[in-house]
């Protein structure tokens, strides 16, 4: 089982949730989070008064999936979120040791 953790820009939020659930992979984490790469935020003007935004708005998406199910997941995140533009975001794919589901007690894949 993997980990698939992505920071994609908020509005590519609703692209990338619409190609994981035509892989038919259900159920995912989002959070709002905030952040810089090689971005390093930009400036903005407010009332003619310019300031430098440091954290970038990105939202993280996180999912679980079967390792066979993996590179798939992957490579829709991809298409969905690229832009060809710095910012575009970040994937983490990490092992999962064990995953057990609250409501039944199933563990492993079966709780996925």
């Amino acid at each position: 089982m993997k980990k698939i953790e992505a920071i994609v820009r908020l509005h590519k939020l609703d692209d990338v949730k619409q190609a994981l659930l035509n892989l038919g992979l259900q159920g995912m984490t989002v959070t709002e989070v905030r952040g810089f790469g090689r971005q390093r935020g930009h400036t903005e003007t407010y009332r003619g008064t310019e300031y430098r935004v440091d954290f970038v708005p990105k939202v993280k998406i996180e999912i679980a999936v079967a390792s066979e199910l993996s590179p798939k997941a992957v490579t829709a995140i991809v298409s969905a979120a690229k832009t060809g533009q710095v910012g575009d975001g970040k994937i983490f794919v990490t092992d999962l040791a064990e995953v057990i589901r609250v409501r039944t007690g199933e563990t492993g894949s079966a709780a996925l």
